[in-house]
């Protein structure tokens, strides 16, 4: 089968693009600087140079094409004022732009990457995809902008488009450079005296579960549907928990508040860079203070066979891989 592929470069469209690879598809990938796609290339991806607001890019990628996986977008939580137009032409303009021209194009499934974080905060609830954002206000812009784009796939999916959804929870594994991956890194190299957000809920995913959820929506997804790509339900202070038993240490009592983290906001540029965060620290309260992300992944579980691992497993994978587990 003839693939294309977004966001090939990173976290998880990595994994994807050798998976698809590694079973014999062929994988045309947009890429943004061709030069720092080698690795892609290696493993046999044709590449395509281009963003995701570059129309002629996709529609020439697209032509052809079996099927769409578009797993590109911006993915970070306390961003400046300066770069919300940015993450809102990735996350929104560009989802348009690839589910349009998948549309276009009559490809036979499109596979498009969300995240339980259109949900919203949950408030202690475990939902499940029937559950719709209450439009109560956003805890980002990251949220803000995939609740946009999730509603646009819904308006292309309507026209016409076969379109699956998955939505993946809180992701985390080997080299995952997120905020999140830094904070497990942190802890395993005795660099997290305290704790921020220890209530902050999240439904914690290894990335090679994601990859596999991905391909399962793609073979045997129902077009129409949606399906959360989740794992353990977990909190902050659950993870470094569960971390500590593993590297034979304690987890730290202490915790950052976060009404003194909003009190450094107007200096965040300075103190963000500290913390492994962006500089706008309301914005990060607002995303982590006693917020819940929590969806269940049963359907995903019983529909395609997805079966994630618990984050036991999970993390000993992951700090092994990166050499900090003894």
């Amino acid at each position: 089968m003839r693939i294309f592929l977004t966001g090939a470069t990173g976290f998880i469209g990595g994994g994807v693009a050798s998976r698809l690879i590694e079973r014999g598809d062929q994988v045309v990938a947009l890429v943004r600087t061709p030069s720092s796609a080698s690795g892609l290339s290696e493993l046999g991806c044709e590449i395509v140079a281009g963003d995701l607001g570059d129309r002629e890019a996709i529609h020439k990628a697209v032509k052809g094409a079996d099927a769409v996986i578009h797993c590109a977008a911006i993915y970070e939580v306390g961003i400046a004022s300066d770069q919300r137009s940015a993450m809102q032409s990735a996350n929104v303009d560009g989802t348009v732009e690839v589910l349009s021209e998948a549309l276009a194009a009559g490809v036979s499934k499109t596979v498009y990457v969300s995240t339980c974080g259109v949900f919203g905060n949950t408030h202690g609830k475990v939902v499940d995809e029937s559950y719709e954002h209450p439009d109560d206000g956003f805890t980002s812009c990251y949220e803000e902008t995939k609740v946009l784009a999730h509603r646009a796939a819904l308006d292309l999916q309507a026209a016409g488009l076969p379109l699956v959804i998955v939505q993946p929870g809180g992701v985390y594994g080997p080299k995952d450079h997120s905020a999140l991956g830094e904070v497990i890194r942190k802890f395993a190299k005795h660099q997290l005296p305290a704790m921020l957000f220890p209530d902050l809920g999240m439904t914690l995913v290894h990335r090679d579960d994601v990859v596999d959820g991905i391909l399962l929506a793609l073979d045997r997804g129902k077009v129409g549907e949606a399906y959360v790509l989740g794992g353990e339900i977990q909190t902050m202070r659950g993870l470094i928990s569960t971390e500590a038993r593993l590297l034979g240490r304690r987890a730290p009592k202490l915790t950052i508040p976060a009404g003194f983290i909003r009190a450094l906001n107007p200096i965040g540029r300075i103190v963000g860079p500290l913390l492994g965060t962006g500089p706008n620290l309301a914005e990060l309260a607002d995303s982590g203070d006693r917020v819940t992300f929590w969806a269940t992944s049963e359907k995903a579980e019983r529909e395609l066979g997805y079966r994630p691992r618990d984050l036991e497993e999970g993390l000993r994978q992951t700090l092994a891989a990166e050499g900090l587990l003894k």
